[in-house]
């Protein structure tokens, strides 16, 4: 992308992935689902990975959810799913780690909180066997810092130092600060204990969009430690969709970021994927990375009263996704396919001509013909009940001729 320099960063090796330095910026989703029904978690992991989620973090707080770490690898090998696991620990890791071992063989990485693992002595010894684990079995962690649950000593030791300071900072600054050292210092602390460089991610959520954007910024500027973003919490529907975006776009732009999580509250009944396409878009829509054909549709006007361009608007958009693990196998590079659904004659056929495929339909008092572009070039005009039956065909054999003749070569 023209003018965009990504932040130089360390590569870790999570599973088959790798995260950082010059590597694609990965999408990360994780189950709500209980990690003790082994089976129904398993499914959830699938569904993530299906609809593109490249890592899956998994909740693992009891001794019943360790034990089904292995049942839940075993459900996923018989579906066919490769995907790393990550299992989010919090308060018990280091016991858990240690008891169950083969839960730790087969998590791709951990997740460690620094202020959930102890207070005083406990803190450190019980960070330090975590890392032990990590370290045995030769995995990544991500050191992942929250401000809900930040280290409450760390805090208090920075606010009495900038008590006594001559020149104090405001509450929320020195909040803001004790993030990002808790961060870098639990990062560095890992290291002493023998953790390599390059097998540490670090996050550091906050819920608010000015301040996650502040902390990841600073963060981006004292380590080059691999970077995990992402609201702590979100939200729903417009408001979590709309906070991710305007936060993970400002830093992605800025070239901070490795792997990033959309953490949705979903709507009651809702499909957790949801998180995961809104990530897929946030890093289509600014040009980092493509997942799936895009579909380019007027809003509508006066002079589109018919209903008959969202219709087909929505219909292609449906069709496009479900095509698009299809498409990804049998015709690389058709996700970078762009499809124009046009409603009138202003802007319609310049729209079109502009994307891969276009059709643009009539307006208002416009004659019921729907012409069609094709790189360019007008080559059929459609029209009458099959017109939208007869674009999703055009769009499939534009996608075979083109992309198929890519794949065989």
């Amino acid at each position: 992308m023209q003018g965009y320099q990504r932040r130089n960063s360390t590569s870790v090796k999570v599973g088959d992935k790798f995260i950082g330095s010059s590597h694609p910026v990965l999408v990360q989703s994780m189950t709500n689902t209980a990690t003790e029904d082994a089976a129904g978690t398993a499914k959830q992991i699938f569904e993530l990975a299906e609809a593109g989620s490249e890592i899956v973090r998994i909740t693992v707080n009891t001794r019943e959810a360790a034990q089904a770490v292995p049942k839940i690898v075993s459900e996923l090998e018989m579906l066919g799913a490769n995907i790393p696991l990550v299992g989010d620990f919090h308060y018990n890791g280091h016991l858990l780690l240690n008891e169950y071992k083969d839960c730790a063989k087969l998590l791709a990485k951990y997740r460690i909180n620094p202020g959930n693992v102890g207070r005083g002595d406990k803190h450190d010894d019980n960070f330090k066997s975590m890392i032990d684990v990590a370290l045995k079995y030769d995995k990544p962690v991500r050191i992942g810092v929250n401000w809900g649950s930040l280290d409450q000593e760390l805090l208090a030791r920075m606010m009495d130092e900038n008590a006594k300071s001559k020149q104090p900072r405001d509450a929320h600054e020195v909040l803001i600060e004790a993030i990002v050292a808790s961060a870098i210092e639990s990062a560095q602390a890992a290291e002493s204990y023998g953790m390599h460089h390059d097998q540490i991610i670090l996050s550091a959520k906050v819920s608010e969009v000015p301040d996650l954007i502040e902390v990841y910024r600073r963060l981006a500027s004292r380590c080059d430690y691999a970077l995990h973003l992402g609201l702590t919490e979100a939200g729903m529907s417009t408001k979590g969709i709309v906070a991710s975006t305007a936060a993970l776009s400002v830093l992605l732009l800025d070239g901070i970021g490795d792997t990033i999580r959309a953490s949705l509250t979903p709507e009651p009944g809702a499909s957790r994927t949801q998180e995961v396409l809104v990530c897929q878009q946030i890093l289509q829509s600014i040009g980092l990375r493509s997942f799936t054909p895009q579909v380019t549709a007027c809003p509508g006007c006066g002079r589109t009263t018919s209903s008959v361009f969202q219709e087909l608007a929505k219909q292609i958009q449906e069709h496009l996704q479900r095509e698009r693990p299809i498409w990804q196998k049998e015709f690389p590079g058709s996700e970078v396919m762009k499809v124009a659904v046009m409603g009138c004659i202003v802007n319609g056929p310049g729209e079109s001509r502009h994307a891969d495929i276009g059709i643009s339909l009539p307006g208002t008092g416009e004659e019921p013909r729907a012409p069609v572009y094709i790189d360019g070039e007008h080559v059929t005009t459609l029209a009458g009940p099959t017109l939208t039956a007869d674009f999703i065909a055009m769009v499939n054999d534009y996608v075979k001729k083109k992309y198929g003749q890519v794949a065989c070569r």
